[in-house]
């Protein structure tokens, strides 16, 4: 199973600044072990923020995104005590889902 999604929303007036972090490996297919054999493709496909069950941001990553991606985003009209979620998967079928309330 992957490790927990960090989700971070505080919301400051009517702007409620999001930052997530998604732990993954991310390999690109390109790098190789120690033995010379090249480690298998494997990265987050696809993500999807939710407020309160209704996607907001639906997401498509491919190889060129990093080691454990960091998103940052801006929004209107989220509340205190509204629940964010985020959802991913990857290229070999794992998937993760993690939820927070906005503070």
């Amino acid at each position: 199973m992957a490790d927990r999604i960090k989700i971070r929303a505080q919301t400051q007036g009517e702007i409620t600044d999001i930052r997530i972090l998604m732990q993954h490996p991310m390999e690109t297919g390109q790098r190789k072990d120690d033995q010379g054999q090249r480690l298998p493709m494997r990265f987050i496909q696809t993500f999807t923020v939710s407020l309160n069950g209704k996607p907001i941001i639906d997401g498509q990553l491919n190889t060129s995104i990093s080691k454990n991606p960091l998103f940052a985003f801006k929004a209107r009209g989220m509340k205190i005590g509204d629940k964010l979620s985020v959802a991913w998967k990857d290229n070999l079928g794992e998937q993760r889902q993690d939820e927070t309330t906005v503070t």
